[in-house]
Parts: C-alpha cells; sequence; structure tokens
C-alpha cells in the first residue's frame, strides 16, 4: 500500500531523477542483465548501445514521481508500455525482478546517504503499486486476445507463405498460422511480437502489421537495420516455408473512428503502420492525405500499391518528398529535400481541423509535430508512435 508519507519521498525525489535518471536506468539495465540473464530477450540490445530505451526508462521513471498523486495525469504513457508489454509477452513473475533491480540501482547510484531505508520502502511500495496495475491491465489483453475468434495465447508457429522485396531495404513476409486456423482480426495501426532464435540465442522484436486485417494472415514489412541482429536474419535467412513465432496484436496507434479529413505522414519505414490505416480509411469516403518521405526512390517502399490506390480512390491525394532525386529512377518525387512546412502546407487539406498520424525516425518526428502546430492542427488531434522505446519529442 501507498502511503501519505511514501508518496512524499517520492515527490521528494524527483529533482534527483531529473538530474541523473539517466545514470541510475544504465547501472540498473547493466545489473538486470548481470544478476538475471534470462530476461535478456526481452530487450533490443541496439536500442540498449544507442542508450534510448535508458532514456526512455528515465523519461518513464520521472514521469511516474511527479504524477505519484495524480497517475491519470500520465496519460498514454500507461497504455504504451502496456501495450509495448503485451506484445513481448512479459508476464507477472518478470516483477519481482525488475523491481529487485530497481531497487538495487537505487542503492547503489544514490548512496546510502540519499537512497535511505525510508527511500528505498517508499520505491519498493510505488513499484508495487504500478506493477499492480500493469499486471492487470496486461492479463485483460492477454484474457481478450484468447478469447477472441482466431486468438491464441503465448507464442504461435507461423509459417512464411511469401516473401516479397519491397525496396533496397524493405521486406515484407505473409505469415499464415501453421495450424490453418484463422487469426485475431488486429486494429489499423497495430503491430506483432516475434520471437526467433539467432545463432542459438533468443531475441523478440515488434513489427508494425503492414496490410489490412483479414482474419486469415498477418503481413510485416522489415527494413534491413544496419548491423540489425534481427532484421538481418529475417531478410537473409528467413524463406518461403519456414516456421516464425508470433504473439498476437497489440499497441495503441490505432485509427480513431472519425470523419474527419485524414492525414497519413511517414518517413522510411515510418510507412508500414499507415497502410493498414490508408486501407481502412478508404473503405470510407473522408478525404485522405497520404505524405511520405524517402531518401531516394530506391528505398521509397510500396509507391506502385499507392498510386494504383490513388487512381481508384479519388478522396486519396498522396505526396511524395525524397531528400534527393536520382535520375536512374523513373519514379520522381513531388518535392526534393527534406519535409519542410511550407511544403506540408502546401500539401495539407484546406481545413486544419484534421486527424493527423505520423510515424518515422526521431528528429522527423519532431519536426513534423512542430510544424503541425505551426500550421494550426490541433495537438489533440495528431497522433504518432515510436518504433522501439517510447521518448519524448519535446
Amino acid at each position: 500500500m501507498l502511503s501519505t508519507e511514501h508518496k512524499a519521498i517520492i515527490s521528494a525525489t524527483v529533482p534527483i531523477l531529473e538530474q541523473g535518471g539517466e545514470a541510475l536506468t544504465r547501472h540498473f539495465y547493466q545489473s538486470l542483465f548481470r544478476d538475471y540473464p534470462e530476461v535478456t530477450p526481452f530487450f533490443n540490445q541496439a536500442n540498449q548501445a544507442g542508450g534510448t530505451q535508458q532514456r526512455a526508462l528515465a523519461n518513464a521513471v520521472l514521469m511516474y514521481a511527479k504524477n505519484i498523486e495524480k497517475l491519470e495525469n500520465l496519460g498514454p504513457l500507461v497504455n504504451t508500455i502496456i501495450n509495448k508489454h503485451v506484445s513481448l509477452q512479459i508476464q507477472p513473475e518478470h516483477y519481482p525482478i525488475v523491481g529487485a533491480a530497481l531497487l538495487k540501482a537505487i542503492r547503489e547510484v544514490l548512496g546510502a546517504e540519499v537512497a535511505t531505508d525510508a527511500v528505498i520502502d517508499a520505491w519498493g511500495a510505488a513499484y508495487g503499486q504500478l506493477a499492480d496495475i500493469l499486471i492487470g491491465a496486461e492479463e485483460n489483453i492477454y484474457k481478450t486476445n484468447e478469447q477472441a475468434e482466431g486468438g491464441w495465447r503465448g507464442a504461435r508457429s507461423f509459417k512464411v507463405a511469401s516473401k516479397t522485396v519491397e525496396s533496397d531495404e524493405i521486406t515484407s513476409f505473409v505469415l499464415v498460422p501453421a495450424d490453418g486456423g484463422k487469426v485475431v482480426v488486429h486494429k489499423p495501426g497495430q503491430y506483432i511480437g516475434l520471437t526467433v532464435k539467432v545463432n542459438g540465442v533468443e531475441q523478440r522484436r515488434q513489427y508494425s502489421l503492414s496490410a489490412a486485417a483479414n482474419g486469415a494472415d498477418y503481413r510485416i514489412s522489415v527494413k534491413r537495420e544496419d548491423g540489425g541482429l534481427v532484421s538481418g536474419f529475417l531478410h537473409d535467412q528467413v524463406q518461403v516455408g519456414d516456421t516464425l513465432s508470433l504473439f498476437p496484436p497489440a499497441g495503441d496507434f490505432v485509427l480513431a473512428d472519425s470523419d474527419k479529413p485524414l492525414v497519413l505522414i511517414s518517413g522510411g519505414v515510418g510507412i508500414t503502420p499507415t497502410l493498414a490505416m490508408l486501407t481502412a480509411a478508404l473503405a470510407g469516403s473522408r478525404p485522405v492525405h497520404f505524405i511520405h518521405a524517402a531518401r531516394h526512390a530506391g528505398v521509397h517502399a510500396f509507391r506502385e500499391h499507392i498510386d494504383a490506390l490513388a487512381a481508384k480512390h479519388p478522396q486519396l491525394k498522396r505526396f511524395y518528398c525524397y531528400e534527393k532525386a536520382d535520375d536512374a529512377h523513373a519514379s520522381q518525387p513531388h518535392a526534393t529535400g527534406y519535409l519542410n512546412q511550407q511544403q506540408l502546407a502546401k500539401w495539407l487539406p484546406e481545413t486544419r481541423d484534421v486527424d493527423a498520424y505520423f510515424l518515422g525516425p526521431k528528429p522527423f518526428m519532431k519536426a513534423v509535430k512542430a510544424q503541425l502546430l505551426e500550421l494550426g492542427v490541433p495537438a489533440s488531434q495528431t497522433y504518432y508512435e515510436f518504433f522501439g522505446p517510447a521518448e519524448a519529442l519535446a
């Protein structure tokens, strides 16, 4: 039980977390992987090496401490964490492990003078409260997925039905259940969790579902990342007929019901979840402005698909921006250079009362978010999600 005294102590640690949160989370992960190596597959080590996981956790811990009196102020952060956990199949038995490593890191990084028994007790109670919230919410999703038509719990075997090169960097995989059954109908924008063994070591990753739900199969479209352990494995070693283990769909970055004009803005592989959103939106009559930025034509995936949809659906307007044009490709962009506010202003609908969804590299999303606000799109009608750990765009 989190007491009033506990809450006061947690609030008092906010300045410390603001100054040294990343040092704390770096130490936490080092201790976690050293003392409990069995949880390592749940974490993308590339995010560890780049520091994004540590920064994301530091921000989450800070937000939790700042809002300890009113957890409802955390808004979508909790739902994002819950869905990430579900996609990786985090279980109740994992929480005590993480809690022990976190309290140990607080004690070792802050020292006994700051991390007194009272502080450790308060953070232990706070972590326990949060763990109970997450475990309960995650169990509800696990049950819902299990009970849904085509649903399941835990890992399920899927066969690779097709493998298609979409660009110089992106390859799509259509996956069908090995048991011949149906699959859960996912919401446009959701992702699945996948577990594979690379060089005998288990790895877990999440990939956006890049095609509309059909109840029969899933499609993921994977970018080959430089040095990417799992993306390289999928591109180079996984072939048609091979078996992969999937977890049910998750994610709260989904297309909401609305009749407002829809703006979908993507950069690079950020296009993948917008494809399912686009298909769903075109089933109705709402205007859609599809804006995609790529480095050049060679890495622009799904252009022919989008062009074909635009030819069939008059309400769809599409615009492409390439960092640089390439005369070797017949397909040319509508603009070159980085997507900027002036260009975005030309491509948005005349009304700013729109729903805008955007996804791509962090600098791209940071710029797009600021540009949309400057152009008058209400902040409450802009939606985004990160590939990997959730970070702030401020």
